[in-house]
């Protein structure tokens, strides 16, 4: 089943604003991601819809030698001049993590972190990190949890964006083992480890003003909206917040999953 035009638009839409300093809000996460993975120097990782390239980043730190791709240009070029500010050499290409660009049993770790969950064809996705992972290969994904937070927070927002293409995915499915086993279970010897990193921020106002401006899609859904709506999301995104403020600040539960397999 074909989405292109739906793959077009969030290709223009997480490429709209600075992804980077909505990164830095889950580097504990990324973190976490790696050493689970454990990157060893010199074996091949390809790490799929990287964004600005957090955790690409983190395994060539680590001496892994790494490849990154991502279907959005924008995040591919933001991703080149980090890597390059870090003087790393990371192989980055734009590609749609329905169809990658690399040959069969290509690399020993294979990882995303909240970025091949988005893809609409979940079936596409699964065959095709089976299909580049060596035998005995890693892999490593992260996904929010279905019931968590950000799954709230998700819901919160869904009311302002038009339905989805019949077909298309949840990518809050991702974050259930049992449909991580119906993806993933035939091709890998799956493990799972569930984690929590709050969404901090100085209060409801301040995350809005950083997310509106710098994360995407949430900027692109703003623009398109007329005046009301905009105040409206605008409101719902602060009176969510506000439901987790503690002493002072936004503490707001961020559980996620991470899905651990070995290539059978």
């Amino acid at each position: 089943m074909a989405f292109e035009e739906l793959k077009h638009r969030q290709s223009v839409a997480w490429g709209a604003a600075p992804f980077d300093r909505i990164s830095q809000q889950a580097a504990n996460i990324y973190d976490h991601l790696v050493a689970e993975l454990a990157p060893q120097p010199g074996e091949e990782w390809l790490d799929i819809a990287t964004g600005t390239g957090a955790v690409a980043i983190r395994a060539a730190r680590a001496g892994a030698k790494v490849t990154a791709s991502d279907f959005s240009p924008g995040m591919i070029d933001a991703a080149k001049r980090l890597t390059a500010e870090q003087r790393l050499s990371i192989d980055y290409a734009v590609a749609d993590a329905e169809q990658l660009p690399y040959p069969d049993q290509s690399f020993d770790v294979v990882s995303s972190s909240f970025g091949a969950i988005f893809a609409p064809d979940q079936g596409a996705v699964g065959r095709e990190l089976a299909r580049v992972c060596r035998p005995e290969g890693r892999l490593g994904l992260t996904a929010w949890e279905s019931q968590g937070g950000i799954a709230d927070f998700m819901r919160t927002i869904q009311q302002f964006q038009p339905p989805p293409p019949e077909g298309a995915g949840n990518p809050l499915d991702w974050g259930r083992e049992e449909h991580a086993r119906e993806m993933l279970g035939d091709d890998f010897e799956l493990r799972f480890v569930h984690g929590n990193d709050p969404q901090l921020g100085e209060s409801p106002e301040q995350l809005w003003e950083l997310f509106v401006t710098s994360f995407g899609p949430l900027k692109t859904l703003h623009d398109a909206l007329d005046e009301s709506k905009r105040e409206e999301l605008r409101r719902a995104y602060l009176d969510f917040y506000a439901g987790h403020e503690k002493n002072g600040r936004v503490e707001a539960p961020r559980e996620y999953l991470i899905i651990l397999g070995t290539r059978r």
